[in-house]
């Protein structure tokens, strides 16, 4: 085979049966991550998890097959977040784990990403040697016989060892008891263990969206959709709602009046209420690209010091680790308590949240009414596949003269790592106007680029 790029910001990504997110191809990634794996570790097990789609079977059975054949040894723990697996691939002490998902994307999608045996994603270079043995013709070579061969097992308490583990973050004595709350579970791998420890912390829980039928994740509903969490939060008067997208690596929450409250506003919440105790490491907060300018502003006037990186979560646990920080996210929800986890947690994050709200006796509504959000505008258009957009004047030509509209504001104007789109994000203090500067590049993208 010839060599192609697979892995993006976010592992590897797809159509699923169709390349590179085929059985052969998901056989050749455990083949090729065994052997890169065992020449470090030597032989030892690698965790797959997965999501609630339907081609997890398939991705996990190859991944399986694949890493047997080289001599490595398997543990299974079917559906599980994104966090958990990072969670239980250090707490195991594997050498790495794999997680079967394309995490907010439609159920058709998924995706293969890594963990290292410590829960951060592994490093570009390891991936990087990864593809290389992939596409060699090394691995055609090496073929364990008899007793070699690795073997893959089953285990049955992950799901719980995770949950006991969430629940520990929450403060020793307090409860939920008195709290009604929402959880929209986006029919994905959430889907029981946020129900569950909200309800053995106390809470009156109702959960939406928790049926996964292997077609139905990220559907109209969990982080992506919250329309379905806001009408909820309504309809049955609870204080909170809490949204997770497929992989439950991020959350989106809404009040008790049900009003959206972003990640912005959430790392806004959770970095004043560290700061006021004293437990935000370095005073200061990582973000990326896409979060709003109010939210940086706000919380330099209250001595937090924003700094921004790419967008990804992978970059923004890289900078955080650089700088002994110990909060960062991104405005979608994805937010990173490094005390607690090595990437974005969705029922972390929801804990954090409420831990706030019940011990400074405040609503969400409250919390959030603080922090100034400027008007901000997100347009993605499709393309036929992510492009630099340097590669088209027209396109640059469009955004230098938008740049000349906009008196006080940014425009940022990127390609999608996981997704074939152009993103298109602009703030300013005039809605109408930078909606309408949006749709002018928008245009032009779609009819130079798509």
């Amino acid at each position: 085979m010839k060599r192609t790029k697979l892995f993006g910001t976010d592992g590897i990504r797809g159509k699923a049966n169709h390349y590179p997110m085929t059985g052969e191809m998901a056989f050749l990634v455990g083949r090729a991550a065994a052997y890169v794996l065992k020449k470090k570790h030597g032989r030892n097990k690698i965790l797959i998890g997965k999501d609630t789609r339907l081609s997890g079977y398939m991705l996990e059975s190859a991944l399986t097959s694949g890493i047997c054949s080289m001599g490595m040894n398997v543990v299974l723990i079917g559906p599980m977040p994104t966090p958990g697996i990072a969670f239980v691939t250090r707490s195991l002490r594997v050498d790495a784990g794999i997680v079967i998902s394309a995490s907010h994307n439609p159920y058709d999608d998924n995706g293969i990403k890594f963990f290292s045996s410590d829960g951060f994603k592994l490093p570009d270079s390891t991936e990087e040697e990864i593809e290389r043995a992939m596409f060699s013709k090394t691995l055609e070579k090496i073929r364990p016989e008899g007793a070699e061969i690795g073997k893959a097992r089953r285990i049955d308490d992950a799901t719980g060892r995770y949950i006991e583990y969430v629940k520990s973050t929450f403060p020793k004595g307090r409860t939920l008891e008195g709290l009604k709350i929402v959880v929209d579970c986006s029919n994905g791998s959430a889907y029981k263990i946020t129900p569950t420890v909200l309800n053995e912390l106390g809470a009156d829980v109702i959960s939406i969206n928790d049926k996964p039928d292997g077609i139905n994740i990220n559907a109209n509903c969990g982080a992506t959709h919250p329309e379905a969490m806001q009408r909820a939060v309504l309809e049955y008067n609870a204080d909170i709602g809490i949204a997770h997208d497929g992989d439950a690596d991020r959350t989106i929450f809404c009040d008790e009046k049900g009003e959206i409250v972003d990640g912005d506003k959430i790392m806004a919440i959770c970095a004043l209420d560290m700061k006021k105790d004293g437990n935000l490491k370095s005073e200061t907060v990582v973000a990326t690209v896409m979060s709003n300018i109010g939210f940086e502003i706000f919380l330099k006037k209250s001595g937090i010091k924003v700094v921004r990186t790419k967008v990804g979560d992978r970059y923004v646990v890289e900078e955080m680790v650089k700088r002994n920080c110990n909060l960062g996210g991104e405005q979608s929800g994805h937010i990173i308590f490094l005390d607690h986890n090595t990437t974005g947690d969705g029922p972390i994050t929801a804990l954090q949240v409420l831990s706030v709200i019940s011990r400074r006796g405040k609503s969400l509504s409250e919390l959030a009414s603080y922090i100034p959000i400027y008007p901000q505008v997100l347009v993605n258009v499709q393309v036929k596949k992510s492009k630099n957009i340097e590669e088209f004047p027209a396109v640059t030509a469009a955004i230098k003269k938008a740049e000349k509209r906009i008196d006080s504001g940014r425009i940022l104007v990127r390609p999608s790592g996981t997704e074939p789109k152009i993103r298109i994000m602009i703030e300013g203090d005039n809605m109408d106007n930078i909606s309408t500067i949006a749709e002018d590049i928008a245009g032009v993208i779609r009819k130079h680029m798509s």
